[in-house]
């Protein structure tokens, strides 16, 4: 038995993406672990952390116990409070620390992955994302590692990986959530359909359509007479989608055509996702 086949191109990409990170950290000096990022109060140590500590619950470790400080502005639900656990408990950790740690939790769960014998519908529960299939658990592993990737590049000014595969797996799961996000969250009226057009390294044009419903689905067909079409570079739309930036700040690389009040709850509903 060997690992099922359709589950080793996430495999795969998952090992370019964690160890470009581990690249891109192992020579940082003091200063730089302390840099913030995107996500709120978080600094490049904690979102080194927020990856190593997702890892060791991939790998069944047991959660640290850990009393969270309660003057953590960013910590304001259920799931921040959670990701905040693996994040704090490891704050005062040196860079030497943190490198290594997340050196061998690499190690530990490449070997993991490389004994998975389970099959790609085999559910496995989780307690952030619930019931899942182990192949979307996989992908969203993917998503975490490139999100957290391109967080620390931005903060360290070392742009790259834009275009790997697992910018290709973020992409279909920021698409997978762009039904709620505009049929739900945002209201957008039954039978109306929403058009992203995303150039620059990674390519596409999709269509969230509401049907007479209310329910949302993502198509690659074009629409004639979208409501809302917004057409933007592939980096500032992974941003925006995973809430990493506010649409005001990047106005200059956002163009938006239609029902400007749908648009503004559309880009406000995008929220923080890790």
């Amino acid at each position: 038995m060997t690992v099922h086949p359709s589950l080793q191109p996430s495999i795969d990409a998952w090992t370019q993406s964690i160890e470009a990170i581990s690249e891109l950290v192992s020579s940082l000096v003091d200063g730089e672990w302390n840099r913030p990022t995107e996500c709120p109060g978080w600094s490049v140590r904690d979102v080194v952390s927020h990856v190593i500590g997702g890892e060791c619950e991939a790998l069944g470790d047991p959660r640290p116990i850990h009393t969270l400080p309660r003057d953590l502005y960013h910590v304001t639900d259920e799931t921040t409070r959670y990701l905040e656990v693996q994040v704090d408990v490891r704050r005062h950790h040196t860079g030497p620390e943190m490198t290594s740690e997340l050196e061998y939790t690499i190690i530990r769960r490449s070997r993991q992955l490389r004994n998975e014998r389970r099959k790609p519908d085999d559910v496995i529960s989780h307690p952030l994302h619930g019931k899942t299939s182990l192949a979307h658990f996989l992908d969203l592993r993917v998503f975490n590692v490139w999100t957290a990737e391109q967080d620390l590049r931005r903060a360290l000014r070392r742009p790259g990986n834009l275009d790997t595969p697992a910018a290709h797996i973020a992409r279909d799961e920021l698409l997978r959530r762009l039904p709620k996000v505009i049929a739900e969250d945002a209201g957008a009226p039954k039978k109306s359909a929403v058009v992203f057009d995303v150039n620059g390294p990674v390519e596409f044009l999709r269509t969230v359509r509401v049907d007479e419903n209310g329910n949302g689905t993502v198509e690659s067909s074009p629409s004639l007479g979208p409501i809302v079409t917004f057409t933007t570079d592939w980096e500032t739309f992974s941003r925006l989608a995973s809430g990493r930036v506010r649409a005001k700040r990047v106005a200059d690389k956002l163009k938006v055509e239609g029902d400007t009040e749908l648009a503004e709850r559309i880009v406000t509903g995008f929220s923080m996702a890790h």
